[in-house]
């Protein structure tokens, strides 16, 4: 007995169920955040990263006066913060304006490096104030001599040192602008050895 012909219709109608099951079982996306083809398998596409950046961006900026004015006093405390290691170290980075700079710190060497009498004028000075007081008048006498003498031997001092300091930087710093730098050093040197500020990077007697 021969088989059963199988009906043509019925072939065509499983073909076609096959090839639709796949696409039913396909995932859906949503049409409307097209994926980037050049982001990364499980990454936010250029578009979506830049619009996160742009909101962190928004909640990082102050949003009153009164905020804005705390982050500036905050920005401001640490700057200073920074400045007084800075002075206390010798740090470059983060010295003010005024003490930046090779050939700043060349006076500043040049200065600590040897003794100067203008920075024991404040011992001196309370010394003679004291013996100006006392009711003796031999005391005030040599207090009014010490005066002229502690004037003269600043003086003195100041200018050998600043003549000894400008030939040094032109020698050091030849064709730069050291304009201000022998003021600075001068300055230095009315300042207590222990008290100047940046603090001293050299001893006594080292040539800087």
């Amino acid at each position: 007995m021969p088989p059963h012909p199988v009906p043509l219709a019925f072939v065509f109608r499983s073909r076609s169920k096959e090839e639709k099951a796949p696409a039913a079982q396909a995932p859906v996306t949503d049409s409307n955040q097209p994926r980037d083809p050049q982001a990364p398998k499980g990454r936010p596409t250029p578009k979506r990263a830049m619009a996160q950046s742009q909101r962190r961006s928004v909640t990082n900026t102050p949003t009153s006066r009164k905020e804005a004015a705390k982050r500036q006093r905050d920005e401001r405390r640490a700057q200073m913060a920074k400045q007084r290691e800075a002075l206390a170290s010798g740090d470059e980075r983060f010295l003010p304006a005024r003490d930046k700079g090779p050939v700043r710190k060349f006076a500043r060497d040049f200065v600590d490096s040897r003794f100067c009498v203008a920075e024991f004028f404040l011992p001196i000075a309370v010394i003679i104030l004291v013996m100006s007081i006392v009711q003796i008048p031999q005391l005030q006498n040599i207090s009014l001599l010490l005066w002229l003498v502690v004037i003269v031997l600043i003086v003195v001092d100041s200018v050998a040192t600043a003549f000894r300091l400008k030939k040094r930087l032109k020698e050091r710093f030849p064709g730069e602008n050291t304009k201000g730098a022998v003021a600075y050093a001068l300055m230095r040197t009315l300042q207590m050895r222990r008290l100047r500020l940046p603090k001293p990077q050299v001893k006594r007697g080292e040539r800087p």
